[in-house]
């Protein structure tokens, strides 16, 4: 602690001149507001929302509980339905109506949203085109009321404004109480092959069937919350879902030879399977690998006959916030159990997928539903319910305990890696979504990258645990490099609603999901990562959170304060470019002169205040707990470090002389041996893209070897444009590469690098005799950042 490494006086002071010359001349020009607390960007905690981010002692949330019979006419392609739902008030407010979603609105074109986006003439269109863009008669889709009433029968006055349906109360709904009431409904069924949507059926001419996927098909209640009231924003089928939990007791009448997946258990399995089914299925639960309980061969041969008796099917769920299903005569169908040993809880992994994709689905798809719920369990919170399933629907949509994917091999029955890697990823990320937003349950409607870029981001750890090669484009940090590029007029914040965002898939899945990556590889380690999102899991699994109090719980669980990585990442729209501007480089020198103090007269204003692989497939191979499914330094004490403790004073006069006035001695040639063969490093750093990030350092020594230092992003605080850091080597270095492994988005690579050209001056060395006195006036930088190497 007392050695002092420094250069002549007016070297050492001339660092301190100019950085205060440079503030005096471009007052606020180095600092702005990255690095303050996001404050009232968030809304006040209160008692149902917490500051740390955890629900609050009077957290409340309503609850639809279902019960609902339907039947399917395939013939007539129409599903008819009655539904009696039991509505619970937990809030504190009496209620004079409530609101319901009729999401099939968003198929009629007299019934629907009517949010038109611009549209031009098609350069090649066709009689359809025509039709969808021309059309102004109603095309009889969307839903039919038939009937609505109370528990006694008596009729509910209603009101349907486009996808949504408001039922007004002849007697306010008071905390605590349960309002039940019934509605028959109709609607006729879309093909969502060439209108588009999330359900509907779609047919196959080859051999004359239908596979229906039955979503948003029933009335369903909005949700009335604390801190908007109800979510009735119109659904225009964009933004997804903001749903209430509850039970449900499902009925479905479909023709006899339909298989039926749907959400939640079939409590009547063997009124509705044959005997050699129901035994397969049996079997099924107790198997290492997945087993069919309905054959390729028996479901081409019932591809054949299309009988014309019903069968029904009954499901219970327990504590969902939806209810979807899938009927057809054309399914493969295969099952396997996955355990989840954190709650012993044994899921029944399922597939159901036509011939068309039967070489990729037989071999991965079930498989790799199991190994889905069990790797986000181990992210998140151990999977509750006790089925999970994957739908082959040339589509992808999730819903609880069911998804719809797509995975068809070519017509000879092969298909392209591509096609097995999408598939895959189509898989994970569907079946994921029963923890984001099925169970963690965020307003999709508002915030899309609550629901997918959360998703995304497990989605991507899922992958590489499935297999540290598998090609994912959401989460690495250089996928999201060529859109953070585009210009800012063709940008958004993550922070946009659903609804409004321009290029949806970049911002609400692939930005998020890096984003979180980042912190957990970059900024805060796996570990205080892993435990923070854990616990956002844990405390608002079967609530709905809003992105506070995902921002407040991460912070508060992992002691970092991450306000300055929201505020950009989540709330900007600037990119990370970090500059290598310069290097300078010196060697040690011990004179065997002291020399004399130098002064100066300046003007000064008052003290500032002070095949690429990215690096998660490298630390998880390093990692010797993880298997894969697939193949089972001390600073320099300078003179601003004794500055800082108070060893050395400035004055802070207007005009002021400044002087060295430092005892020094000549270094004994016994200690000279410590530093003689060192080697010293400034590097200066810019921030060109405006998001201040960390900046990782590659050195690479003259004798080929590397070391990675990681500077944290606080190093911008003082100065969000421009920085450095010195460093002092045992080797030479040969070359620098910032940001070597690509973990920062950083746009221009361009400007990360030296290779070795500085020119080499002398570090002049003392040894200091006592603690001096500085007269003058200090930046708040360190006195050697502008004076190394000159």
């Amino acid at each position: 602690m007392n050695k002092l490494f420094t250069l002549t006086g007016l070297l050492l002071f001339s660092g301190i001149l100019a950085t205060a010359q440079n503030i005096q001349n471009n007052p606020g020009s180095n600092h702005g507001n990255k690095f303050e607390q996001l404050g009232t960007i968030l809304p006040t905690p209160n008692e149902q929302r917490t500051a740390s981010g955890a629900p609050g002692v009077k957290y409340w949330q309503q609850r639809a509980d279902y019960n609902i019979k339907c039947e399917l006419d395939e013939k007539n392609l129409l599903l008819t339905g009655s539904e009696t739902i039991t509505y619970t008030n937990n809030s504190p407010d009496p209620l004079t109506y409530i609101w319901l979603q009729l999401d099939e609105n968003e198929h009629s074109t007299s019934k629907n949203a009517n949010y038109q986006d611009a549209t031009k003439m098609p350069a090649l269109g066709t009689t359809q085109n025509l039709d969808q863009l021309s059309t102004r008669t109603d095309n009889g889709y969307g839903i039919n009321i038939t009937k609505l009433t109370d528990a006694t029968g008596k009729s509910l006055k209603y009101t349907v404004n486009k996808t949504m349906m408001r039922v007004d109360l002849p007697v306010a709904l008071r905390t605590g109480q349960k309002l039940i009431f019934n509605i028959d409904w109709n609607y006729k069924i879309t093909d969502r092959m060439s209108v588009g949507g999330r359900g509907g059926y779609e047919f196959f001419p080859a051999d004359g069937n239908y596979l229906f996927t039955m979503t948003q098909w029933y009335p369903r209640l909005c949700v009335y919350s604390d801190f908007q009231g109800w979510q009735n924003h119109q659904f225009t089928g964009r933004g997804e879902f903001a749903l209430t939990f509850g039970d449900f007791k499902v009925q479905m009448t479909v023709p006899a030879d339909h298989l039926v997946g749907s959400t939640g258990e079939c409590i009547n399995y063997s009124a509705v399977l044959s005997p050699t089914q129901l035994n397969r299925y049996n079997t099924a639960k107790t198997a290492t690998a997945p087993v069919e309980i309905q054959t390729l061969a028996e479901a081409k041969v019932a591809e054949t006959k299309k009988s014309t008796a019903k069968k029904t099917w009954v499901f219970n769920a327990n504590n969902v916030r939806d209810f979807a299903w899938t009927s057809s005569r054309k399914f493969i169908w295969d099952a396997m159990p996955q355990k989840i040993e954190a709650n012993n809880n044994t899921v029944m992994c399922m597939s159901f997928y036509g011939k068309e994709a039967y070489n990729l689905y037989s071999k991965f798809s079930t498989r790799a539903v199991a190994h889905t719920i069990k790797t986000y369990s181990d992210f998140t919170i151990p999977y509750p319910y006790p089925v999970a399933q994957s739908i082959e629907a040339a589509n992808g949509m999730e819903y609880p305990m069911i998804c719809f994917n797509y995975g068809r091999t070519d017509a000879d029955g092969t298909y392209s890696e591509s096609t097995k890697n999408g598939m895959l990823g189509v898989i994970i990320h569907e079946v994921g979504h029963n923890f984001f937003p099925m169970i963690v349950n965020s307003d999709e409607r508002q915030w899309t990258w609550m629901d997918e870029g959360l998703n995304s981001f497990v989605e991507y750890l899922t992958e590489e645990l499935w297999d540290n090669k598998f090609p994912s484009k959401k989460g690495p940090a250089y996928t999201i490099v060529d859109y953070m590029k585009l210009p800012k007029d063709e940008l958004e914040p993550i922070m946009t609603n659903s609804e409004n965002i321009a290029r949806f898939g970049p911002n609400a899945y692939s930005k998020p999901a890096t984003g979180l990556n980042i912190l957990r590889e970059t900024i805060m380690g796996r570990e205080l990562f892993d435990y923070a999102f854990k616990e956002y899991a844990r405390r608002w699994a079967f609530k709905h959170p809003e992105p506070a109090d995902l921002f407040r719980t991460m912070e508060d669980a992992s002691g970092e304060d991450l306000d300055w990585f929201w505020r950009g990442w989540f709330y900007g729209t600037d990119p990370c470019d970090i500059s290598l501007d310069s290097v300078k480089f010196a060697k040690a020198d011990f004179p065997k002169e002291i020399p004399a103090a130098r002064s100066r007269m300046v003007k000064i204003d008052k003290p500032a205040v002070n095949a690429f692989e990215d690096i998660s497939k490298i630390r998880n191979r390093e990692d010797k707990k993880i298997s894969f499914y697939v193949d089972k330094n001390t600073a320099a004490q300078d003179f601003y470090y004794k500055y800082d403790r108070g060893m050395v004073t400035v004055d802070t006069t207007t005009a002021t002389k400044v002087e060295m006035a430092m005892p020094l001695e000549v270094v004994p040639a016994a200690e000279q041996s410590k530093y003689e063969n060192k080697f010293l490093y400034e590097l200066s750093f810019s921030n060109k893209g405006g998001l201040v990030m960390p900046i990782i350092v590659e050195f690479t020594y003259k004798d080929g070897t590397k070391e990675i230092d990681r500077i944290p992003a606080q190093i911008w605080r003082h100065n969000e444009l421009k920085t450095s850091k010195f460093y002092v080597k045992d080797k030479e270095v040969e070359s620098i590469l910032v940001d070597p492994l690509r973990e920062t988005a950083d746009i221009d690579t361009s400007n990360n690098t030296w290779g070795g050209q500085a020119k080499e001056s002398k570090f002049k060395i003392y040894k200091m005799k006592a603690a001096g006195t500085v007269r003058g006036q200090s930046s708040g930088a360190n006195p050697m950042q502008k004076a190394t190497g000159k």
